[in-house]
């Protein structure tokens, strides 16, 4: 089968015919027919993340159907869309997974990183961390789904109640949480790159009360800041923009340093946090509001052989909205 495959020698995707899995017991064969382009798999090839595996197949927010069951495979059936996230398997037996807290697994595999994944004609995966879809969307608007909206939901979810909300970093994960937020009756403000018109415009067709520089100070206090820009020095901007009491979500799996700051930003019991990782049980949940709430998902679209394209569109800021590799 036809693969991109990344070797840990280069921040390049090598075009490889490599053998096709099989399933173990428990696994799903997946025939794929759209994988997303997450950051997390830039930060991968940019050398930002220790390399778990060489080579590794990336990719973790996989549509497809089942091609074969594996022994004891239960919930599923040959011919099944499935969605296939980061989050592949864990222990099951640390202190984390023994405490509703899997997502904080101390032995966990994580699709397209540790675990093989979806930039292939083929991939294998746990029929337990996998997950049905709703049948509104397409192959190519499900697949941002699996983590974009999956990490902005549970990013968003850390904010507790809080309804004006501050996203910076207007991407994949942000347009879909936006909505969301949206949905649920908060005000949403969004931060872009200084001078990113084109995606402060985007976020106000899609809602926000408010769109403008990330250096910008917004209209009103913020309840709660989402961070999902890679980048340390909004972490003190955010804190100055939260009213006492608020929180800032940091929803990225890698963030550049954090410059120092005053105290003062942190006093009025205001709280900086971090996601890590999803739990299944965040995954049924937001399928389950994905499929009452039709969400508007701005994808670009790209052949298997281009991912190394759609990175770099990534890398540079020319998205708006999610890269999805079109498979099969």
């Amino acid at each position: 089968m036809r693969a991109m495959v990344f070797d840990g020698n280069d921040s390049w995707l090598h075009d490889m015919q490599v053998p096709d899995p099989q399933p173990d017991a428990g696994q799903l064969l997946i025939d794929v027919h759209a994988c997303g382009v997450c950051r997390t798999d830039l930060h991968l090839i940019d050398h930002e993340l220790p390399h778990r595996r060489q080579p590794v197949i990336p990719g973790h927010e996989i549509v497809g159907t089942v091609a074969a069951l594996g022994a004891g495979v239960a919930g599923f059936a040959v011919g099944d869309r499935v969605g296939v996230p980061w989050l592949g398997h864990t222990c099951g037996q640390c202190s984390y997974c023994t405490s509703a807290r899997e997502n904080l697994c101390d032995d966990p595999g994580f699709t397209g990183y540790t675990l093989d994944g979806g930039y292939a004609e083929r991939t294998v995966a746990d029929s337990r961390y996998c997950f049905h879809l709703p049948a509104q969307y397409s192959d190519i608007e499900a697949a941002p789904l699996l983590c974009a909206g999956l990490i902005g939901y549970r990013t968003l979810k850390m904010a507790g109640d809080a309804r004006r909300i501050g996203i910076y970093g207007f991407g994949a994960a942000a347009h879909i949480v936006a909505q969301i937020a949206r949905h649920q009756g908060r005000t949403v403000y969004a931060f872009t790159r200084p001078g990113d018109v084109d995606s402060q415009q985007f976020a106000l067709r899609l809602g926000a009360a408010w769109a403008g520089a990330s250096d910008a100070a917004p209209p009103d206090e913020l309840d709660a800041a989402l961070l999902f820009a890679p980048v340390g020095a909004l972490v003190p901007l955010a804190l100055k923009a939260v009213a006492k009491g608020g929180v800032v979500v940091c929803g990225g799996i890698h963030m550049t340093d954090i410059p120092s700051f005053p105290y003062a930003f942190l006093w009025g019991e205001r709280r900086v946090v971090s996601v890590a990782n999803l739990t299944r049980e965040d995954g049924v949940a937001f399928m389950r509001l994905a499929a009452q709430t039709r969400l508007q998902i701005a994808t670009t679209t790209y052949p298997l052989g281009d991912a190394n394209r759609a990175l770099d569109d990534l890398r540079t800021g020319k998205l708006t909205g999610a890269a999805v590799l079109s498979i099969g």
